[in-house]
């Protein structure tokens, strides 16, 4: 019963990660649509490399 118990919790925590990622993600794509719109080369970077964190994670927990 604890192996089912923790399962869930797992799954739980898993579905719940993946949501903040996918927000985050959403939230530096608009970062970076408005650093593009900006012509702001640095903040484009830094989106760009905070998206790649994303992906990053998320294909570690196989969202996509």
């Amino acid at each position: 019963m604890k192996q089912v118990m923790n399962s869930s919790v797992r799954k739980d925590f898993h579905k719940q990660k993946i949501a903040v990622l996918r927000l985050e993600m959403d939230y530096e794509l608009a970062v970076l649509y408005e650093a593009i719109q900006q012509k702001n080369e640095l903040l484009k970077s830094k989106a760009e490399k905070k998206l790649l964190k994303i992906r990053d994670e998320l294909v570690k927990l196989n969202a996509f």
